[in-house]
C-alpha cells in the first residue's frame, strides 16, 4: 500500500541534504557560488510552475511528490559530483 506520509519524510530527508551541499558550494563563493544561487531560483520557480501545472491538470499531490523527489535527486548527483 502507497503511504503519502512516507514519500513527503523521505522527500524532507532528501532535501536536507542538497541543502547542505549547496551550502557548501555558496560558502565557498566565486563562479561557482553566484551560479548556485541562480540555479537554486531558477530551479525553485520552475519547480513551482510544474507542480502547479500538474494539479491543475488533475495530477495529484503523490504525482509532485515525486516529481520533486527526481528534481532532488538529480541535484544531489549533481552537487556531489563537481
Amino acid at each position: 500500500m502507497y503511504n503519502p506520509f512516507f514519500s513527503s519524510f523521505m522527500l524532507v530527508i532528501e532535501a536536507q541534504r542538497v541543502i547542505e551541499l549547496r551550502l557548501v558550494r555558496l560558502a565557498w563563493g566565486g563562479r561557482e557560488g553566484r551560479a548556485e544561487m541562480q540555479s537554486m531560483v531558477t530551479e525553485k520557480v520552475h519547480a513551482a510552475g510544474e507542480a502547479m501545472t500538474t494539479l491543475m491538470f488533475g495530477g495529484s499531490p503523490e504525482t509532485v511528490i515525486a516529481r520533486y523527489r527526481e528534481h532532488v535527486a538529480l541535484n544531489i548527483k549533481r552537487l556531489r559530483d563537481a
